[in-house]
This record gives structure tokens, sequence and C-alpha cells, in this order.
């Protein structure tokens, strides 16, 4: 597998549609390859901001999250938030690299990695994929780690279900393997998380990822996301103090 960054300049609010970004940069795409690009530069293409100091981080984050536990119950301070079926930390609203602004997810990851994938397609005449990707942390592990919002032109998941391991004595049972995430993560970890500005990977030879021509479908996209009842951290996740969003069925 290989993978290559793409630099741009500092971006802000209003300065690209996502379309006119990517074309700025991206001047080739092999074909059969995935572009990931960081759901900061989709948010901000869209102008998902907020001036700091318009209103409390924390309201604002209680604002976006699907679910949260208060931040004066993390001894950081920092609000836990469950927004799109990820569990995440502030429901991803970041001030870094914002310009004085909150960045917000994008309002639709999947309606733009869509959008995305169907504008490269056509620009280049071949099947490719996308990724938007951010960044969390995940439990007793420090450092973050990439993790995908959206994709479109691949299979997110590769199935062993049913298949044999490599001595033949045992047939799979559940095993997924989460190709989505992983190229996330590795393309996250060359992206970086300070100053490169280097928002975007090219992912080439990645002969396990299977293309697909089409944005993935409903019943796939279901696929992906474990209802909380079949979690296997089930009892954990649905001990804790979860508060619903105002207006949230």
């Amino acid at each position: 597998m290989k993978l290559t960054a793409i630099k741009s300049k500092p971006l802000r609010a209003g300065d690209f549609t996502l379309t006119q970004f990517v074309d700025e940069y991206v001047k080739d795409l092999p074909p059969r390859s995935v572009l990931a690009i960081t759901s900061k530069v989709v948010a901000l293409c869209e102008g998902r901001v907020v001036k700091i100091g318009d209103i409390p981080k924390e309201e604002l984050v209680r604002r976006e999250a699907d679910y949260y536990i208060p931040g004066a119950r993390n001894r950081y301070g920092v609000i836990v938030t469950i927004k799109d079926d990820i569990f995440v930390a502030a429901a991803g609203v970041d001030e870094s690299n914002g310009d004085g602004n909150y960045v917000l997810w994008p309002a639709d990851s999947q309606a733009s990695a869509n959008e995305l994938r169907t504008h490269l397609s056509k620009r280049f005449g071949y099947e490719v994929g996308v990724i938007i990707t951010d960044s969390r942390v995940i439990s007793m592990r420090r450092g973050t780690l990439g993790v995908g919002l959206a994709h479109s032109g691949f299979s997110a998941l590769n199935n062993y279900i049913g298949t044999p391991d490599i001595f033949g004595s045992h047939d799979m049972q559940y095993t997924y393997a989460g190709v989505m995430d992983g190229l996330a993560a590795a393309a996250v970890v060359l992206m970086g998380e300070g100053t490169e500005c280097t928002p975007m990977v090219v992912v080439e030879d990645a002969d396990f990822v299977k293309f697909q021509d089409r944005n993935p479908t409903a019943e796939e996209l279901a696929l992906l996301h474990v209802p909380v009842d079949e979690d296997v951290y089930a009892d954990m996740l649905k001990a804790m103090p979860w508060e619903k969003r105002p207006g949230k069925d």
C-alpha cells in the first residue's frame, strides 16, 4: 500500500467549495485509488463554523451531539458524545486551525463523500474511492487515531464470516475487516495533527480494497454501525449517564 500526502495552503471558511478545493490541489488521481480528505476541509468549504465567543463551547457541543455526558462529569471538562453513531469527544467540534472559529463536522458527511466521488469519477473517467476522516481518541490509549466519517466508491467492510482460518479447523463467526477505518487511520497519521497543511492523502496499491463504481447503499451503511444492544461494550455504554440532545427523537 502506498500513501501520498497532498499539501495545501491554509484554508478558511468560504475560500473554496469542496470540489474547487480538491481540483485546486489534486492534479492526478490514479485508477482504483482512494482520496482521504479531512472533515475539517469539508466543513470549512461548507461554512460549518461558529465564531469563538458567540456561544459557549459546551452549549455548541450539546447542540451538535446526538447524546452527550456533560463536561462537569469528566476530569478534563471534555464532553463525551455520540454523533452520527460514532463515539467521539465534543461531537467533533474543534477550534484548532479554525482561524478564530469552532469548526463543526460536515452537515452530511455521507452526502459530501458521494458528491466528491461522483465529481472525481467524472473528472478522471475511472473508479476512485473517497473517505472523509477525522481524529479521535480511544479508551485506555494515548494518542489520536483516524476514523472514517463517510466513504464512497468501495466496500467499507471485508466480510470474513464463514471463511476458515489458516489451519482450516475454525470458521470465522463474527469477523469483518474495517477497511474504511483502517485506511482512515493510515491516512490521518500521515496528515498529522498540527501545522502540516496536508489535509488529503492518496491511497494506492491497496489490493484488499474492493472498489465499487457507485455510492454505498443504505444497507451497506447500516451494516457499518452496531446497535448499542448488540455491542460487545453494551453494558458499559448503557450504564453511562447519557443525556439526549434537545429536540432529538
